[in-house]
């Protein structure tokens, strides 16, 4: 646009890009019809029809007043659809509008109009309508949002007419409509009427041509000519002064106008003029009456095509005067404006003013003036150029800009920059006029990413943004930020590219009587506003090259002023563009975004860039991106310019100081022009009223964002200059003073500004948010938010992009002036209205707060944001005001009298609060609830902070006090303490509630003793109150050990006894009992009720819970050293598992009996730490009181001695030993401990006791033991319990079950005696037969294995356990002997009867298991050669003595040998020869044993006579 100064603002109504289309058919019922699929076609060959489409078009209709304002769209794409929208500027933009199918493809043309002929219609507007084919519709429409989608016009609702049926069919060229009346031109230059909806087609008058004649004799259907005429090329209707008007371009510069309602000519002029020589005429605009002049403005477009193409619109006027006819008639006057290169799109006119539409941009030109320079036209920036900014596409530098920027400033911080990359693309994507949902669904399709439509309308703001990042972060293959910024920068690219084709200008509309002017898009609707006056000095001074232009606002009378302020902003538009439009992206991101890095901290980042430029780092990143030589190329360009940069702002600031004399004049002009930044203050002009979000609100919110937008960059083009002359003070001669001024005044009053319109900017930009599904339900509950229609309407748009927090703020106030208009804004009540809402903003209702703190409004928009559920930003809005007002060098800023501060900090606690319970990580979540913390803290100290908090209304959506009259400083704290303490409670943050009820403890006495505000509760029992709160938030957050310091704490018994067994049912419950045994904790005064209401709880629990509170009752005493109490609850638990697990399966067995076992160990160990005196335990549990003694001061007890029945005790039977009361020592716990053993290892093998009865249970017992191989437990049981002869007995039937098993049959074994079943040796059960049967069915390697090992266990036990009967040798090999009377005895038998050769020299003498016991086996059991044989052996070893022991063999009585038993032998073996039985082998037999008894004999007699020689002797 050259070098014209920018007068306004394109404003996009936000929403208008959202509408979904109801489709409603029109049905044909012409025969001249044609279809729809053909329809290009056929008109093309037809000689009346319009040729296709070629471009989108679009229009305006206004109706009634206050107006409703009808727009329509017509689409290239689809030509026989045309979109309609209805638009009151007292409601909201409209979600719906409606999709009109036609038949055949429509002409560029549609009319809409009130419908003032038919009371019975049921529509109040008519649209006419035109086919390309030649068929007309007039239909009838109703309330657009009563319309069904798919449904059909009713016949009564519209009329059809297909003008191919009348006479004239030359070729129609234009089209125009008034009320009741369808206006067409045509090619020959005429214009045919249709009374379309007023009379019927066949009635006469219903089609008139307008003519030139004016004979008295004409018959309908001869017309009569004038001079022949161009074709028709425009037609414009117009009403002047109540008379319809038609206005009639032809193509060769001929203008007529018709009066309609008489049907005849007013006015005809030919535009042929020299300088037009050769035009061609196309397009005519008319403008609405000037009454005060008598004049009416028209603009004509003439096109030269014969030698260069080029457009030019060339402006006139007409003259009129009213009497008994109109006259018209043109003045001489005519201006021409060329049109520059770039595609016309539309033009608007008024009695002063042209408005030209291109599209690159919009012009308007003042008519007033007679100069054709372009410097008297003014421009108006457009959404185009806005988006591209937003999105780094204005310019290739600006997106390496930001690329250098962000690693420069992130230098000490890489991870965060994408991060950072991602949050700033993000907001910018989503920035209202710069979102559409269909360009980024078709973004997101480029990406391969499809949805439905309900999927993609019911995402959220965060959905939306997580399908961004994902497609982003997938393209970005690699964690490189450069290529994560490339990927961005595509995606941005893509997006703008879908943008501009959706948001492409159709048409410029006017509202001439209220002076609002807009332009319909493709898919949107904006205005334009007016700029504000500081706007216009800070875009009217500079254009994009520096060069000056006068914006005709002055700020000071004085000319040297004025120039110094000239200089001043020349080197802050200097300094903008060495830096960038990028360096104020990354600043305002770093504002919004989070702490990530402090606006102290990246203003020297930018101001080191502007003085030393890149660092190296950023060199190497251009290598990586551009490649070496094109980045050194860049690097030396970029040197150049910073250079020539430095060295021309250090003559400017140098010729500045020369000019104004001295520095601080020029901080004078500064000061005087930052004060323009500053939101004005506007009184009385918004209430406080809730009204319904209607489409003024829309524009006022996007205005609001572009004004906001504009101060806080230039505010920090300010802050940026006045930082860099700190910086190089010394190179322009600054004194100390100047600099202490900027630092100390200039600079906080410029950060202050940048806060401001930033805080305006995030309002007027930030989608609100879903709330929380856990919210404050006293809150909802107050509110009553779905009370009425309004609010609800309200609380659907919350979580859509188009529906930012300054909605919200503007749903509580009402402008009365502009809403009660009902119409749109024009340029100049849109920027009343930002002003107003700025205001109201910055200063509140009234502008007329004074208080000295920053922003004193800020609380109330926060409490109307927080009654809607905006968290988020409350937070940010409360902490960017306190964290300003904190860097203030006032004091008094920080806090106020008004107790402002104090409903502060409680507001943005109850939002962080709210927060702490969103969907948060444990990091996040715990920072949430520290500040919440803090700022409840801080709320409740503050000045004044008692009667602003209790002043609230429970209307505002806080959190209600619930106290009220509260005088002193304490029982303030008291209630407000406790009232903290409970919505921490109730919001399970038992942390905060902690901290708030020890806080409240420490404001007991101090409120008790002031005697105005009096409690109804004593010391004692509030202080027993609060400790229980502390000791029940304290145990909530497992910090047992202060929650046992707030039980021994409270001062009231009763709660803490309740306190304590709820601490000992805690620690049980959560497996925490041992932290009682870990001497952490001073039991003072507390042991015997910790102990009772532990014992209490043990009685009474399933003795199979976990943690078993026994263990943890002998645990608690063994830590006490009272070893005694420990052994009796560790036995309790022992004997009640003996009872209670009695009917369990063999599984659930095996571990009660172990647990029983590792119980009764323990006592026992526990008991051997005590004296033996006094190691004895007292079975019964009662509730006396105990002594924690480790030797108590009374004597053993003395019980009379009886026989302890193990079995009963083994069967759980009841022990009642005869003494007064019953007790245990170790003696009986070890016997206790050998039975368990025994029945847990039987449990082992899934054998459990069946049997009852003392006697019976013994043999049984052991009996199974053995019967299991479980021989050492039998043994252990046998010599614990038996003694004496029962010993040795009970110890052969065990050997006998051992030998048994080693024998190979066990059939038909008579014990002497007894029988082995009926002395409970064999077991009788079912399981016994099956296993004897099984063993026949075992492979051979398998027996031979078990047996070897029987042999073994046998031999081992039985050398063992020899010692303890010494006849136990005897049962062994008589039972073997027994079971088989052929088995082979095994050698180590055999060997322990004969005990040795030293042992048996003396003949077959010796201990019970002899040799001569071996003989009467042999002999018993028919082994005869056997017994001879050992017979043999041992005579010949008699004979065979040594010489050495022969003196002792001749003392009387030294040798025996068994005669008896030889005498059997030898009879046995006469009786077999007698029947002839193995004859010979017993001949043999008895030859060996005569011989030998012979030998033996003669041996005996010698030793005889030897003996009586040495007796005589």
């Amino acid at each position: 646009m050259g070098s014209r100064s920018l007068m306004g603002m394109e404003v996009p109504i936000i929403g208008s890009d959202s509408v979904k289309w109801v489709e409603l058919s029109v049905p044909s019922s012409s025969s001249s019809a044609i279809d729809t699929a053909n329809a290009g076609a056929c008109a093309a060959a037809d000689s009346f029809a319009f040729p296709p489409l070629t471009e989108d078009y679009s229009s305006c209709s206004i109706i009634g007043d206050p107006p409703t304002y009808f727009f329509w769209r017509i689409h290239k794409s689809i030509p026989y659809a045309l979109e309609l929208v209805e638009l009151r500027a007292n409601k909201e933009f409209p979600t719906t509008g409606l999709g009109i199918i036609f038949p055949d493809a429509l002409c560029p043309f549609a009319y809409i109009c009130k419908d003032e002929f038919s009371s019975t219609s049921k529509g109040p507007y008519l649209l006419y309508a035109l086919t390309v084919s030649g068929v007309a519709y007039v239909l009838r429409l109703g309330d657009i949002s009563a319309y069904a989608s798919s449904s059909i016009f009713a016949r009564n609702e519209y009329l059809e007419c297909n003008l191919q049926t009348h006479p004239n069919k030359v070729r129609v060229t234009a089209v125009a409509a008034s009320t009741g009346c369808l206006l067409v031109g045509r090619e020959d230059g005429s214009v045919s009427s249709f009374q379309l909806g007023v009379l019927d087609q066949s009635a006469p008058g219903f089609v008139h041509e307008l003519r030139d004649d004016t004979g008295f004799g004409r018959l309908w259907g001869i017309v009569s000519r004038g001079r022949a005429v161009g074709a028709v090329q425009d037609l414009v209707v117009k009403e002047l002064h109540g008379k319809k008007l038609l206005y009639v371009l032809h193509l060769d510069g001929n203008l007529r106008v018709w009066d309609l309602s008489g049907r005849n000519r007013v006015f005809s002029h030919s535009m042929n003029f020299p300088r037009l020589a050769g035009c061609t005429f196309s397009r005519l605009w008319i403008g609405e009456a000037d009454h005060k002049t008598s004049t009416i403005p028209l603009a004509v477009l003439c096109r030269d095509s014969s030698q260069v193409v080029w457009e030019m619109i060339t402006i006139s006027r007409l003259q009129y005067n009213l009497g008994d006819r109109i006259v018209l008639s043109m003045e001489p006057y005519i201006r021409n404006i060329p049109l520059e290169e770039g595609g016309f799109i539309n033009v608007q006119l008024t009695s002063d003013r042209i408005w030209i539409l291109n599209e690159d941009g919009l012009i308007c030109y003042d008519l007033c003036s007679t100069n054709d320079n372009a410097e008297e036209a003014h421009c108006y920036a457009m959404q185009e150029a806005f988006v591209a900014d937003q999105l780094f596409q204005s310019s290739e530098h600006t997106f390496s800009d930001l690329i250098c920027i962000t690693h420069s400033v992130f230098s000490s911080s890489k991870d965060q920059i994408v991060p950072f990359a991602a949050s700033t693309f993000l907001h910018r994507l989503l920035h209202p006029g710069v979102y559409q949902s269909k360009v980024l669904r078709a973004t997101l399709q480029d990406y391969h990413k499809r949805y439905t439509d309900s999927e993609f309308q019911s995402m959220t703001v965060e959905g939306l943004k997580k399908e961004i990042l994902s497609v982003v972060e997938h393209e970005a293959v690699t964690e490189n930020p450069i290529s994560t910024f490339y990927c961005w920068r595509n995606f941005c690219t893509c997006y703008f590219h879908h943008w501009r084709k959706s948001s492409a200008p159709l048409h410029l509309f006017l509202d001439s009587s209220k002076g609002a002017f807009g332009l319909i898009r493709k898919s949107s609707i904006s205005l334009f506003r007016n700029m504000e006056d500081i706007e216009l000095l800070i875009y009217g001074f500079f254009d994009e090259d520096g060069d000056f232009i006068s914006s005709g606002l002055s700020l000071s009378d004085s000319d040297l002023e004025h120039e110094i302020l000239i200089d001043v902003v020349r080197c802050i538009s200097s300094l903008s563009r060495q830096l960038g439009k990028a360096s104020s992206a990354l600043f305002y991101e770093s504002l919004i975004s989070g702490p990530i890095i402090s606006m102290e901290e990246i203003i020297p980042s930018l101001l080191k860039i502007v003085e030393t430029g890149y660092g190296s780092s950023i060199v190497e990143l251009q290598k990586i991106e551009l490649g070496a030589d094109i980045a050194l190329e860049k690097e030396r360009v970029d040197h150049k310019r910073l250079r020539k940069f430095s060295i021309e702002m250090l003559l400017s600031l140098h010729a500045l100081s020369n000019k104004a004399t001295s520095w601080g004049r020029v901080l004078n002009v500064i000061e005087r022009y930052l004060k323009y930044f500053i939101p004005g203050k506007v009184i009385q002009r918004l209430n406080s009223k809730t009204m319904v979000c209607n489409m003024n609100n829309a524009t006022l919110v996007q205005a609001t964002a572009q004004v906001a937008k504009v101060m806080f960059e230039s505010a920090l083009d300010v802050l940026l200059l006045l930082s860099y002359l700190v910086n190089i003070a010394g190179q322009i001669h600054m004194i100390h003073h100047d600099i202490l001024r900027i630092q100390l005044e200039l600079v906080p009053m410029i950060q202050e500004i940048v806060v401001e319109w930033l805080i305006i900017h995030f309002f007027a930009i930030t989608p609100s948010e879903l709330p929380y599904i856990e919210d404050f339900s006293s809150q909802l509950s107050s509110l009553q938010i779905d009370s009425n229609t309004d609010n609800r309407s309200l609380k659907k748009k919350l979580g859509r992009c188009d529906f930012t927090l300054a909605f919200i703020l503007l749903s509580n106030v009402e402008n009365s002036c502009i809403d009660a208009q009902g119409c749109l804004p024009n340029p100049d009540n849109i920027v009343s209205l930002v002003t107003d809402f700025t205001s109201w903003v910055i200063w509140g209702r009234s502008g007329e707060n004074e208080s000295l703190s920053f922003f004193p409004h800020s609380t109330e928009l926060a409490l109307i944001l927080f009654m809607h559920g905006q968290y988020t930003a409350v937070e940010y809005l409360l902490t960017t005001v306190d964290g300003h007002s904190r860097r203030e060098r006032i004091s008094q800023s920080v806090q106020s009298n008004d107790g402002g501060w104090c409903i502060l900090h409680h507001t943005l606690g109850c939002c962080l609060l709210v927060q702490a319970q969103s969907r948060l990580n444990e990091t996040l979540k715990e920072r949430k609830v520290g500040e919440a913390i803090r700022s409840f803290f801080r709320a409740s100290s503050g000045l004044g902070a008692s009667q602003a908090l209790q002043s609230l209304s429970s209307e505002v959506g806080l959190p209600h006090l619930g106290f009220s009259g509260c005088t002193s400083d304490a029982s303030w704290k008291l209630h407000y303490y406790q009232w903290a303490m409970q919505i921490f409670e109730q919001y399970g943050i038992s942390e905060g509630a902690c901290q708030f009820g020890l806080a409240a403890l420490e404001q007991v006495d101090e409120a008790l003793s002031d005697t105005e505000d009096s409690l109804d509760e004593s010391a004692i029992a509030v202080k027993g109150r609060l400790w229980a709160n502390v000791f029940k938030f304290t145990l909530d957050l497992n910090h047992y050990y202060d929650a046992y310091c707030a039980i021994i704490s409270n001062p009231d018994d009763e709660s803490k006894y309740i306190c304590l067994r709820r601490f000992l049912i805690v620690l049980y419950e959560r497996g925490a009992m041992k932290f009682l045994c870990d001497g952490q904790l001073p039991f003072i005064g507390l042991t015997e009720k910790v102990e009772r209401e532990l014992a209490w709880k043990a009685e009474r629990s399933d003795i199979s819970a976990k943690p078993n509170v026994y263990k943890f009752l002998y645990a608690f005493e063994m830590h006490r050293h009272n070893w005694r109490r420990a052994a009796m609850y560790i036995y309790l638990y022992s004997s009640r598992l003996r009872v209670e697990v009695a009917t369990k399966d063999m599984r659930h067995l095996s571990l009660a009996l172990q647990e029983r076992l590792d119980g009764l160990s323990a006592a026992i160990n526990a008991l051997h730490l005590v004296q033996p005196a006094y190691a004895w335990i007292d079975t019964l549990l009662d509730g006396g009181s105990r002594h924690n003694e480790h030797y108590p001061s009374k004597k053993a007890r003395k019980t009379v001695e009886e026989p302890y029945n193990v079995l009963t005790v083994a069967a759980g039977g009841d022990v009642q030993p005869q003494r007064l009361r019953p007790y245990v020592d170790i003696g009986k716990l070890e016997n206790e401990f050998v039975l368990t053993s025994a029945e847990y290892m039987l449990s082992l093998k899934n054998v459990k006791l069946t049997s009852s009865g003392t006697l019976k249970l013994s043999s049984e017992l052991v009996g199974l033991l053995v019967q299991e191989n479980l021989y050492d437990m039998a043994f252990t049981v046998l010599l614990k319990f038996w003694k004496g002869s029962e010993l040795k007995r009970e110890l052969e039937r065990v050997f006998i079950d051992m030998s048994l098993k080693c024998c190979p049959s066990r059939v038909g074994f008579p014990l002497v005696g007894g029988d082995f079943r009926k002395h409970g040796l064999l077991l009788t059960s079912s399981a016994d037969d099956v296993g004897m049967h099984g063993a026949h069915d075992m492979p051979l390697s398998t027996q031979q294995h078990i047996g070897k090992s029987r042999w073994e266990e046998l031999e081992l036990y039985l050398g063992r356990y020899n010692r303890f009967h010494g006849r136990l040798p005897v049962v062994v090999a008589e039972t073997l002997l027994h079971s088989d009377p052929q088995i082979e005895l095994p050698l180590w038998l055999v060997n322990m009867f004969k005990g040795g050769r030293r042992a048996n020299i003396w003949g077959m003498s010796g201990q019970e298991s002899n040799p001569a016991s071996l003989l009467r086996l042999y002999v018993d059991y028919g082994r005869y050669t056997e017994a001879t044989n050992l017979l043999l052996e041992y005579i010949e070893l008699l004979a065979s003595t040594r010489p050495s022991d022969i003196i002792h063999r001749k003392k009387p009585c030294s040798v025996w040998f068994p005669y008896t038993i030889i005498e059997r032998l030898w009879c046995q073996l006469e009786e077999l020869i007698n029947r002839g039985h193995m004859t010979d082998q017993c001949h043999k037999l008895k030859k060996l044993l005569h011989d030998a008894l012979l030998r033996h004999l003669k041996l005996l007699k010698v030793d005889s006579e030897d003996v009586v020689s040495s007796a005589t002797c």
